[in-house]
């Protein structure tokens, strides 16, 4: 006869702490758990007291006065971990009596109390309800052995704390397991309990305040700066809107005071929102893994891209710390502090903070990261101020981790990143304009600095000796750095500007991020070693090129054949047809002098930048508008020159700020494929040139972007 087995699970007592100190990282983020807690339960306002600082037995206090809870809500609902009664109510969007929908949804926010001490009291009272006490003894509890002997004390009473006609819970937490709340860590608590409602016009609730009281050092967080009075100290300010169909941006500098640099403001309204690629995508002719979804490969962004995330806004304040234009701003230490603790970018939903974006740890949209890359157009977080707002109705794929630090990273988050970053490039090219004419101004015209190729390089010998490579790889890499020296030295002596070893690694920059992911996944020597000799190929054909070593009798008719070939994988993807009657039979031969492999290099920039833009304009991967032509015209003013010309918008800037270092359009774009192709014809004796339509023999069909890639004549 078979025994009778229990056969249900039966969780330890201790399982709840330790929950609680698993999914709630810090005791801060405990409290602000609260917080939101009160939020849910329709408060207006939230008061949060630290008392005991600097005793043995300090406590934490959190009043609201919200709805309350009856004894059967604490005891069905309050009581059972993970109850999904919020879930529910999100799922049927059912709105509290102040419009709210809640913020959590797992059922496990109340975990938060156990994380911050062993003695709980909690008093809470419903409207026409009895007062109920709850009292909870996390020493009495562990002592049990499994949590369905450990009983909570309860008590129903006339209401003591919530009289009259008052609502409203009180969590009262002793013998505190962190017992040491030192100055930094009460300010920031006031800051994150005080952020939960924004400082920002746009996302602030006047119906829900949140304080925090520390009676024996008020002093800590008194006088502490106002948020908004020191943001209207920012020279830039920025704010966007995108519905799905429609993106909005008003860009405004408002001067500096003592730099003759005029204020301006500009405004687009109903333009595209373009969206920067992923950092791997399958445009990458490497790219072998599964394809992303369609709508994280669009160029501009869609109602399909904000399935799952709702319409965004944002608002952002910038401010500039180096030096001398730090100095003219005044009270320099004062805007400093205060970007330590508040620099980065939050995002608010219903005007309600997720939490952790913006804190110091999070750099969540990878700015610092950016800036490095590309250290003039960059925003850092250090001196950025500002929010992204959601609507919580809208925004269902945006699911809070259990740990309550943020978004789980699912495709709907990515695509909500994406947006983000293609939302904010408008502000980071127009403030590099104006940052510009200010070094000017003050006299700092200078090239940018840009990121040597030492460092890459030096990646690249770690992950090679990581992999057992260095034999092979040590070698070719210390030819590529003897060449980056000399070319730098060449450079200098011939009087070219600086900013021309940026191209070098703009060149080596798609070669080395397949190189550290070729080492990093499946190391083969034969392709490593032949992607390491391919970057020195590029130096070498640059330091020959100086050394007017390069230049060759080439016949423009084969470098337009081989750049077609190079592509043809390209244009079949995109679904680009290529016009290019210069690969004819019957086409003349054209013969110039120049460097065959570089030139090549910037006509497939060109081309790059083609497809990109064509891309933003016809979005949809199967229409037909998508057209590139490349033809050579022998009489060109000048010299015999290659036309190329697409169907996408066209350009919007003049041709300086089109070859200008850094300067793009793109989102996260280098800038430099112009500035390389305009470098690379100069080498040549030629130019890069941006005819007028009507300059130019090209079907009328391509009404885009037009280039000329004009040749000097050669002499016989």
């Amino acid at each position: 006869m078979q025994a009778d087995i229990d056969r249900r699970f039966r969780p330890r007592a201790r399982l709840l702490q330790h929950l609680g100190d698993q999914l709630i990282g810090t005791p801060r983020l405990a409290v602000f758990e609260l917080v939101k807690n009160a939020y849910d339960a329709d408060a207006s306002k939230v008061e949060v007291e630290i008392a005991g600082i600097g005793t043995k037995t300090p406590t934490i206090r959190v009043t609201d006065d919200g709805t309350g809870m009856s004894l059967e809500t604490v005891r069905d609902i309050w009581l059972v971990i993970a109850h999904d009664h919020k879930e529910r109510q999100l799922e049927k969007k059912k709105r509290t009596a102040k419009g709210r929908l809640p913020l959590g949804s797992k059922g496990l926010g109340r975990l938060s109390v156990h994380k911050l001490g062993n003695q709980i009291r909690m008093v809470t009272r419903a409207e026409n309800s009895q007062e109920v006490v709850v009292d909870i003894d996390w020493n009495k509890m562990i002592a049990h052995e499994f949590l369905s002997d450990a009983e909570v004390d309860i008590e129903v009473r006339d209401p003591e704390v919530f009289t009259g006609k008052q609502t409203g819970t009180l969590l009262q937490i002793s013998e505190l397991r962190e017992k040491r709340w030192t100055r930094g860590e009460v300010r920031r608590l006031y800051r994150q309990i005080t952020s939960i409602s924004s400082p920002f016009g746009q996302v602030e609730r006047d119906d829900f305040q949140a304080t925090l009281l520390v009676p024996d050092v008020p002093q800590w967080i008194e006088r502490l700066p106002d948020p908004s009075e020191l943001l209207k100290r920012a020279p830039w300010k920025y704010t966007f809107e995108f519905d799905g169909e429609n993106f909005s941006y008003h860009y405004s500098f408002s001067g500096i005071p003592g730099i003759q640099r005029k204020a301006r403001d500009l405004e687009e309204n109903v333009v595209s929102l373009l969206v920067p690629p992923l950092e791997v995508d399958d445009d990458d002719p490497l790219f072998s893994g599964k394809s992303p979804p369609s709508t994280m490969r669009k160029v501009i962004a869609d109602l399909h891209s904000i399935e799952g995330i709702g319409p965004i806004s944002g608002e952002f304040y910038v401010f500039d710390l180096t030096p001398r234009i730090a100095k003219q701003m005044g009270e320099t230490k004062l805007i400093k502090d205060f970007l330590d603790e508040n620099g980065g970018i939050r995002v608010y939903r219903d005007g309600i903070r997720v939490y952790d974006y913006g804190e110091r740890s999070n750099d969540w949209l990878g700015l610092d990261l950016k800036r490095v890359n590309n250290p003039t157009r960059g925003l850092s977080r250090n001196i950025v101020v500002g929010h992204v707002s959601l609507d919580q109705d809208s925004s269902p794929g945006l699911v809070e981790k259990s740990n309550r630090e943020g978004f789980i990273e699912n495709e709907t988050y990515e695509r909500f990143r994406q947006i983000v970053l293609g939302a904010i490039d408008p502000l980071q090219r127009e403030r590099e304009v104006d940052r510009k004419a200010i070094r000017e101004l003050l006299g700092e015209v200078q090239d940018p600095e840009v990121q040597s190729i030492m460092e890459p390089v030096s990646k690249i010998r770690v992950i090679a000796s990581k992999n057992n490579l260095s034999g092979k790889i040590d070698p070719l890499l210390d030819r590529i750095e003897h060449e980056y020296v000399e070319m730098k030295n060449r450079l200098l002596a011939t009087g070219i500007s600086g900013t021309s070893l940026a191209v070098v690694f703009h060149e080596i920059e798609q070669g080395v991020r397949s190189l550290y992911k070729n080492m990093e996944s499946h190391p083969e020597l034969e392709a490593v070693t032949s992607q390491v000799e391919e970057m020195m190929k590029l130096l070498d054909g640059f330091s020959d090129l100086l050394r007017k070593k390069d230049r060759k009798p080439v016949d423009l008719r084969k470098l337009i054949k081989r750049a077609r070939d190079l592509n043809r994988i390209r244009f079949r993807h995109h679904n680009v047809k290529l016009v290019c009657p210069a690969v004819e039979e019957d086409a003349p031969e054209v013969t110039v002098s120049c460097s065959f492999g570089l030139t090549l290099g910037a006509i497939t920039n060109i081309i790059d930048n083609a497809i990109y833009w064509m891309r933003a304009k016809w979005p949809n991967e199967e229409s037909s508008g998508r057209a590139i032509y490349i033809g050579i015209d022998e009489d060109f003013d000048g010299g015999p020159a290659i036309i190329i010309a697409d169907t996408g918008p066209g350009f919007r800037d003049a041709p300086s700020e089109l070859v200008r270092p850094f300067y793009t359009r793109r989102p996260e774009g280098m800038g430099m494929g112009l500035y390389y192709a305009n470098m690379v014809m100069e080498l040549n004796d030629g130019a890069l040139l941006f005819p007028d339509h009507s300059q130019v023999d090209v079907p009328d069909d391509f009404e885009g972007a037009v280039i000329a890639l004009q040749f000097a004549e050669l002499k016989v």
